[in-house]
């Protein structure tokens, strides 16, 4: 296929409805599956299609789909849901002049590949159809409609659940409601849908007996994994997607070279990404847009959420939070990273340690029971146990400054702002108050200096 061809596809995905089975104040299409909105699932997929335009059809809770999507789909609106027919047809007016094929897509259906969508897309632009629908084989009909299919094995209508006859409900093979059209076919052809005698609705799946009434081109494509089709519309079936969604992140993580020492308690969001060798222990959880590198070692217990760790780290039980370590750097047990930390090579941090808003430079030892806020501490210097920035002042925050080759005693209060110099010293249990000259030592409470220019270390 040629890219020309492909600038010609756009997507409608269908994201109006409130999923009142969810049972819950947010839309359906904004709760999360594997730490990603599920709506995101279906606008990623059309990218990796080649769709150029992506229509997004919301109603309810639309601004706040605008706000997570922003400038990376249109948006139409629904305003009364009736059925997926008028629901498509509310994305003409975005899409009529941009596109000759219009590929549709529901946003409640995170586990459908994009690979299978690209294919989707493919045999019908190779067989230049009128219409292209996925269909799946499967043993549980999970509500879907049944692909009715005449003597010569053609597709020629859907009939639902609720309106099949007995032999009808024995057909396995189904419609998850994915499809891909001849857009001047299908903008002429859903002026003439019809609604529904029961529920007043425009239905998409009526496409099908027109295009075949038209004797114009229906094309299939079927696929034997029903789990790819699995909609969401109670919180059961979001758990369940949930797991599914991780046991295939973490088989995709295993494959390219990390090892999961117990995949069922492992937790990795779908942004993840892993370096080779690297060994995730149980119970840890991997969240947002967070990277890892190679010969790390993470866990048991640890939470990481939207940090980049680089290669060769070991983290023992820990809490990490938008924050960056560069190479070799240890930490942990029970270590806390709220955000912007900014950790280099070699760092070695204690147990209970907690850093915020700071950055500490190659080879600094910060102890066990320590907190740094709002600082910047050289290379290679030293932080005793027991050691606090005090960097609140009741109103407002500041900063401490630490030079390289310091050595921080056990149990120092560093009321900021405040100053340390390259290879000064505090005494344990001082209260530096005061800006400490490089090469100095300073003791007591408050501290004072009691020595300047104090051997390098």
């Amino acid at each position: 296929m040629t890219n020309a061809n492909k600038k010609t596809l756009a997507a409608v995905i269908l994201a109006a409805g409130q999923g009142t089975r969810m049972n819950s104040k947010l839309a359906k299409v904004l709760h999360p599956v594997a730490g990603k909105p599920m709506i995101e699932y279906g606008v990623d997929a059309a990218k990796f299609a080649g769709v150029e335009k992506t229509v997004v059809v919301v109603g309810y809770q639309g601004d706040q789909l605008r706000a997570l999507l922003k400038d990376r789909v249109t948006f139409a609106e629904q305003q009364i849901q009736r059925g997926t027919g008028d629901a498509v047809k509310c994305a003409r007016s975005s899409l009529e002049k941009d596109a000759a094929n219009i590929l549709v897509l529901y946003s409640d259906m995170p586990l459908l590949k994009p690979e299978t969508i690209n294919a989707l897309v493919e045999n019908h632009l190779a067989a230049d159809a009128a219409l292209t629908l996925l269909t799946v084989v499967s043993d549980d009909p999970m509500n879907f409609g049944r692909i009715v299919r005449d003597a010569a094995g053609n597709a020629v209508r859907i009939v639902e659940e609720i309106e099949a006859t007995s032999d009808e409900l024995q057909i396995k093979e189904l419609n998850p409601g994915v499809y891909c059209f001849n857009a001047q076919w299908l903008w002429h052809n859903l002026e003439q849908l019809k609604p529904s005698p029961k529920k007043g609705e425009y239905y998409l799946t009526d496409l099908l007996e027109m295009a075949v009434a038209q004797r114009v081109r229906v094309e299939t494509m079927t696929i034997y994994d029903p789990l790819q089709c699995v909609g969401i519309n109670t919180r059961v079936q979001l758990a369940y997607a949930e797991r599914l969604m991780r046991e295939r992140i973490n088989e995709r993580v295993m494959l390219n070279g990390a090892t999961l020492i117990d995949p069922a308690s492992t937790f990795i969001d779908a942004e993840v990404k892993i370096g080779q060798d690297t060994v995730i222990l149980p119970n840890t959880h991997l969240q947002g847009k967070t990277t890892i590198g190679r010969d790390c070692k993470i866990g048991p217990g640890t939470i990481i959420s939207n940090s980049v760790i680089g290669d060769a780290c070991t983290i023992g039980p820990s809490l990490i939070e938008s924050s960056t370590l560069e190479d070799s750097v240890e930490m942990g047990p029970f270590c806390h990273l709220r955000p912007n930390v900014y950790l280099s090579r070699h760092v070695h941090l204690g147990n209970y340690a907690e850093l915020k808003n700071s950055r500490l430079g190659e080879g600094v030892h910060m102890g066990h029971f320590s907190y740094v806020g709002d600082a910047q501490v050289g290379k290679f210097t030293n932080i005793g146990a027991g050691t606090i920035t005090c960097n609140y002042d009741g109103k407002n925050k500041h900063r401490t400054v630490i030079g390289d080759y310091a050595f921080i005693g056990s149990d120092s209060m560093l009321v900021a702002p405040l100053t340390i110099g390259n290879n000064a010293r505090t005494g344990a249990g001082a209260v530096i108050t005061k800006d400490v000259p490089p090469n100095s030592l300073a003791v007591g409470v408050p501290a004072r200096v009691i020595r300047k220019n104090a051997d390098e270390q």
